[in-house]
């Protein structure tokens, strides 16, 4: 082991025990970069790295760097998935954060660079390395070396191959492998610009349309002289690529399976150029190890001569290579030079993706001036500043930000200076101005240490990002371990040894063919004239049909519409045409006029395909995929051509639609019978035929519109009767036409915590998510999709019912997003969400709430991963054991696909078609004006507008009103009380109370007459009241302005103590009253008869009293909390007025709370009643009926109803027990109309 503080030594404490012990490893203080470097002592391959805080102390390391390398003074830093080169580390000083590397790292030493720790601590590391000891077989190529690896026969036949070895290099081109047959076959790997390309091809044939080629470029920067390991898996014509742990799946072209090579198989070039299939490459120069072709070992072979032919190859030998990477915000290193010198020389080579840095920057002794060289927009610019003078700038090279090495060389004298780029013909500048240079001190490369007046530094340009090495300054090399040490010069920020340039722009993550472009440590988009925006250019610009363009407002015209959204297919130009009530796409294409057609039959069919304007067949079915009804109009005209009418076999003609299927049924049919328009209507030709063609006369026509969607759009039209003498046949096909979104309402209800299973969803580098939700429900899980390292799900937050959750885990661990609305998302409303996912960011949006934004972390990820299904309506395998979703989704859409819900649900497993929930059908009706409410899982009713409760708003709420007792509820509120005698107050409408109309409803029971039983008035001396004659008849008074009318309810008594229930509707001057069982319903126009009529007062029992909206005797033993200004006088006692008959239900047993289970689990079969079970039936119900007899008369006779709550009166505005009503004494006259009762 070794640090940067304290050399080599062995400290076993660095390991991680299981319990207590070793503290770790803690660097000097005052060390300004400290390491932890570790000797395995010989090669191993690494497959994880884990660490640990030291024990029982506040130190640990929150991030770091991985370096590894062959030797000690060359290293490469590990880059994880997305070029992000930093590990997170511990959060405490005892749990162990264990990093699975993405691929193996093969190497023998080990450095640690912690880049941040615990604030209240300092570094403090115990780490963990999880691999293997690895052989290596190495050899080295010098450019003019191969390997020849023959084959025992002439030739080699394979459908399945494996070929692995693994390479390093400081050039950028180089062939690596070869291997021809005389086929055409052929397997080339080769170096072109530091990537990788692999061509393949197993054969080519002229009787095959279909070329056999196939190019596929991995990697970038593989010049950087470390070790990378190649794997090509073939079985048959798919081909799995990796290098470095990045994987390209691809299928080979062609129709061919096999591979066939010839005699022998090259490695690092070829012996001879005479191969037929390659064209001049040069050879490789470099180191290859472990080269395996089907687990043969190469190498072995090699060294044994055993089948191989080699051209002296030799053990690898490190080259010098000691770069420097400047990664820092205030990076620079000071280099010593020789001063008051008329000669300035420096050169040194760089490489980087920044478009602006200083490269070097120094002054002039003697106050001469100062030269500084700036990298600006792919150009090395130099300006040289003098006092008195003219600056003088030019500029040399182009494009020199690509990420590859160049060179620069930079000598001046007095009056000249020549500057030389990458040492190529024609990359010499030089220029002639009037100056005086004397050199200076110091050099600065890459920036200038601050603060400037001190160091003499004076540049403003940007500090430069990248790397340098070969840097040489008055022709003497730089000792870049002297400058390390700081015995030679100074630097910050920077790191020796090793080249931490990422390309970020491999594999690109653009997508839709957006361009990128990178700086040292981001990369940016460009998404110009790619139909899409965004920050990897994901969305589109343009709607989905003409049908959104007709809701925003356009016109007929021509439009760009992307059925498929952010999918992989273009957007396209089509015609819509706008109406009022629908939009109609229409799709031309190439056969819109009639094509001629001779000569054709079954063996030589002509196939007439059509080709859409601006559409390719994949993007116009997205278009009809979408579409709720699409047509297209085909007319086949024959001159003694048949269509369907063969001796045998299929059809002559038939037309090809969606996925290339073949369809016999022409125009004005429908799919499934093999006809034409004629042969339904039963009008063909000849009636025997089921197309008028089929006759097979000198001219007919057949045509009709086809529009079964799913068979759309039309993309071959193939005839294969026109070979015969006067035989001709012309078809016409009409444009595409389509209306509607059926996307849109592809719904789905989750009633019982089921979900819907789909395959796992590939969302490659950027996922969009949109639906719809409905739901009653307080949480639920709307999908997840998970994997190894990835997963996403959103849910309705159980915690707080506001709250749409978007969790998910990119490689850094849980995150979310949480939009929260100012109203639960639980109201039965249908609610919009969209979520988004990509290396840049993840948002998230509900209906038109603001987004929610997260940064990603520098490019965590490259692409989302998933390996388990796609749940939706359910959190599927979650370990969080979260709940299911209840409600309604619809219009779920996936990166621009729709997934069809509707074709996945199951209603024996809880999931129906449309949204539809127990409400629709309710097993047990809501009463009493219950309004049903859904629950999904279940239903409740809710009873704030009945006069009624109970679970079914079935239960009676009354009370018994003894001689001179009085209930008075005032309609107006009490703070508008004070205001009535206002006309703007008088003119408005009260609640509850309809100026046009009312309705009433109660149940009343009694034996005394006359009687009131109820009275409403207002302040215009209106009034409406139900009362009972002197004879026991039920009588209706209304005033409605011009004067009091009286309406007899009954002609019979209604004083016989049974229940009597009245309903009376009122709209404008008609009355509907109901009254059951005292007669039939009546219904007429108010009688004029104007009459007065007054009461001492009501004895008996009211209940389920309803005037419009307003409950009084609910409000008063049902309180909500909320003040109800009523006055009681004498005493009002709660009864459920047990007269009143029941209504009889058929309960359902899983909804009946004193349902005890049949008493015998698992009995399928009916069993027989015995006798003794009758009897004791019949004891029973004869029991309760002598039961119920008694409670009759007792309380018929009684006087008044006994309970057995207490009859304690107090205020209803008393805090503590509102339920118990009021007394008041002063309760004025009920004929005082003029107070507003």
């Amino acid at each position: 082991l070794y640090s940067s503080s304290i050399g080599p030594r062995v400290a076993p404490g660095l390991t991680m025990p299981s319990g207590t012990g070793s503290s770790g490893w803690s660097p000097d203080p005052s060390d300004k970069q400290p390491w932890l470097q570790i000797d395995l002592m010989q090669k191993h391959k690494i497959n994880a790295v884990a660490t640990q805080g030291t024990y029982n102390t506040y130190d640990w390391v929150t991030r770091y760097i991985v370096l590894y390398g062959d030797h000690p003074s060359s290293w490469k830093p590990f880059f994880q998935l997305g070029s992000n080169w930093t590990f997170f580390g511990n959060v405490n000083e005892s749990g162990v954060v264990r990093h699975d590397l993405h691929y193996p790292i093969l190497a023998r030493y080990i450095r640690i660079i912690p880049r941040a720790w615990n604030p209240r601590g300092k570094i403090g590391l115990r780490l963990g390395l999880y691999g293997c000891p690895y052989r290596s077989d190495v050899l080295y190529f010098d450019g003019d070396d191969a390997i020849s690896y023959r084959f025992r026969g002439k030739t080699v036949r394979t459908t399945q191959d494996i070929f692995a070895f693994n390479f390093k290099t400081m050039e950028r081109e180089g062939l690596l492998m070869h291997g021809e047959g005389s086929q055409g076959d052929y397997i080339t790997v080769e170096l072109k610009q530091a990537q990788l390309v692999l061509h393949i091809s197993l054969g080519s044939s002229p009787m095959h349309s279909s070329q056999g080629h196939t190019t596929v470029t991995v990697g970038s920067l593989l010049d950087d002289q470390h070790w990378h390991s190649l794997r090509i898996d073939r079985h048959g014509h798919h081909v799995n690529l990796s290098l470095d742990g990045e994987v390209r799946r691809f299928r080979c072209n062609g129709d061919f399976q096999q591979l066939d090579l010839d005699t022998e198989l090259f490695f690092g070039g070829v012996i001879s150029q005479k191969n037929r299939s390659l064209v001049y490459r040069q050879n490789f120069r470099g180191c290859m190890e472990n080269i395996f072709f089907n687990r043969v070992n190469i190498i072995d072979l090699a060294r044994r001569r055993a089948k191989v032919s080699t051209f002296t190859p030799s053990c690898c030998e490190p080259l010098l290579y000691m770069p420097i990477t400047f990664a820092g915000i205030n990076n620079y290193l000071e280099v010593p030079g020789i001063p008051r010198r008329n000669r300035l020389s420096v050169s040194f080579k760089f490489r980087s993706w920044d478009t602006v840095g200083l490269l070097l920057y120094t002054s002039f002794a003697e106050h001469l001036g100062s030269l500084e060289m700036v990298l600006s927009n792919g150009q090395v610019n130099v300006s040289i500043a003098q006092p008195g003078r003219k600056k003088l700038e030019f500029a040399a090279g182009y494009r020199l930000n690509d990420g590859f090495w160049h060179m620069v060389e930079l000598v001046a004298r007095d009056g000249s200076a020549v500057i030389t780029i990458d040492d190529n013909d024609g990359a010499e500048f030089r220029v002639t101005h009037p100056f005086q240079l004397r050199t200076g001190t110091q050099y600065f490369f890459g920036g200038c240490p601050k603060p400037a007046a001190i160091t003499g530094c004076l540049s403003n340009q940007t500090t430069f990002h990248g790397c340098l090495q070969s840097i040489s300054v008055d022709a003497q090399p730089v000792e870049l371990d002297l400058l390390r040490q700081e015995r030679l010069g100074k630097h910050s920020n920077v790191f020796f040894n090793m080249c931490s340039i990422a390309d970020r722009c491999t594999p690109n993550l653009c997508e839709h063919g957006g361009r990128c472009l990178q700086s040292w440590d981001d990369f940016t988009c460009v998404c110009n004239l790619t139909g899409y925006k965004g920050e990897t250019c994901h969305k589109s610009l343009y709607k989905e049909s003409c049908d959104a363009y007709r809701l925003s407002g356009k016109t007929s015209g021509n439009f760009t519409i992307d059925p498929d959204g952010s999918g992989p297919l273009k957007p396209f130009t089509v015609y819509c045409d706008i109406r009022e009530d629908r939009a109609w796409t229409i799709v031309r294409h190439n056969r819109y006029y009639a094509t001629r057609v001779r000569g054709s039959s079954l063996d030589r069919p002509f196939l007439g395909t059509v080709e859409y304007w601006n559409a390719s067949w994949a993007e116009v079915e997205a278009l009809a995929n979408g579409s709720e009804y699409c047509e297209q109009h085909l007319e086949f005209s024959c001159y003694s051509s048949r269509l369907l009418n063969t001796p045998y076999g299929p059809p002559f003609s038939f037309w090809m639609g969606r996925h290339n299927q073949r369809h016999y049924y022409w125009g004005g049919s429908p799919p499934g019978v093999q006809r034409c328009a004629c042969g339904l209507d039963k009008n063909c030709a000849d009636p025997k035929h089921f197309c008028n063609c089929d006759a097979d006369h000198a001219q007919w026509t057949d045509k009709g519109l086809l529009n079964f969607v799913d068979h759309l759009p039309v993309t071959q039209v193939v005839v294969g009767d026109t070979n015969r003498s006067h035989s001709e046949g012309q078809f016409l096909l009409g444009p595409l036409r389509c209306y509607g979104d059926r996307n849109t309402w592809n719904t789905v209800s989750f009633n019982k915590g089921a979900s819907l299973v789909f395959p796992t969803f590939l969302a490659n580098h950027s996922l969009d998510i949109s639906f719809y939700f409905r739901t009653t429900a307080l949480s639920g899980v709307f999908l997840e999709n998970g994997g190894c390292r990835n997963y996403i799900r959103i849910e309705l937050n159980s915690r707080a019912t506001r709250d749409v959750v978007f969790a998910y885990d990119i490689g850094n661990g849980d995150e979310n997003l949480t939009v929260r609305s100012p109203v639960p998302f639980s109201d039965d409303e249908w609610h919009q969400v969209k979520a988004e996912i990509n290396v840049k960011l993840a948002r998230l949006r509900v209906d038109k709430l603001p987004w929610v934004v997260r940064l990603a972390p520098p490019q965590s990820y490259v692409r989302l991963e998933f390996d388990r299904p796609l749940y939706v309506g359910g959190a599927g395998l979650s370990l969080h054991r979260l709940r299911p979703f209840l409600g309604c989704l619809r219009a779920l859409r996936m990166n621009g696909r729709t997934l069809n819900l509707e074709g996945k649900a199951n209603e024996t497993e809880g999931v129906r078609v449309n949204c539809t929930g127990y409400c629709q059908d309710p097993r047990v009706p809501c009463q009493n004006s219950g309004l049903c409410v859904e629950r999904y899982s279940h239903y409740t009713c809710n009873c704030s507008l009945s006069a009624f409760d109970g679970p079914f708003c079935n239960r009676d709420i009354g009370a018994y009103f003894e001689p001179g007792t009085w209930v008075r509820y005032n309609i107006l509120p009490a703070e508008l009380l004070a205001a009535r005698e206002f006309a703007s107050i008088r003119s408005q409408p009260l609640p509850g109370y309809n100026l046009t109309s009312e309705e009433l409803s109660f149940s009343f029971r009694t034996g005394t007459a006359p009687a009131v039983l109820l009275y409403v008035s207002s302040f215009r001396r209106d009034y409406v009241a139900v009362l009972i004659r002197e004879d026991g008849s039920l009588h209706l008074h209304y005033q409605l302005g011009t004067g009091p009318y009286v309406f007899p309810l009954t002609t019979t008594p209604v004083t016989d103590g049974r229940p009597h229930r009245i309903n009376i509707t009122r709209i404008n001057r008609t009355l509907y009253t109901q009254v059951p069982p005292g007669g039939a319903a009546e219904t007429g126009m108010i009688d004029p008869e104007i009459q007065k009529y007054n009461t001492p007062g009501f004895s008996g029992c009211l209940s389920g009293v309803k005037f419009n909206s307003i409950l009084p005797l609910k409000a008063i033993f049902r309180p909500s909390g909320r003040l109800v200004p009523y006055s009681i006088k004498g005493e009002l006692v709660e009864s459920n007025c047990g007269s009143m008959p029941l209504s009889i239900m058929d309960i359902p047993p899983e909804m009946d709370p004193w349902y005890m289970g049949t008493g015998r689990e698992g009995s399928c079969q009916p069993r027989p009643a015995s006798l003794g079970s009758i009897v004791v039936t019949f004891l029973l119900l004869l029991l309760a009926g002598l039961l119920l007899l008694l409670y009759l008369h007792h309380h018929r006779y009684k006087g008044s109803y006994h309970t057995n709550e207490p009859k304690a009166v107090q205020d209803y505005h008393g805090p503590s027990k509102p339920l118990v009503p009021h007394k008041d004494q002063n309760l004025p006259q009920i004929l005082e109309e003029a107070k507003g009762e």
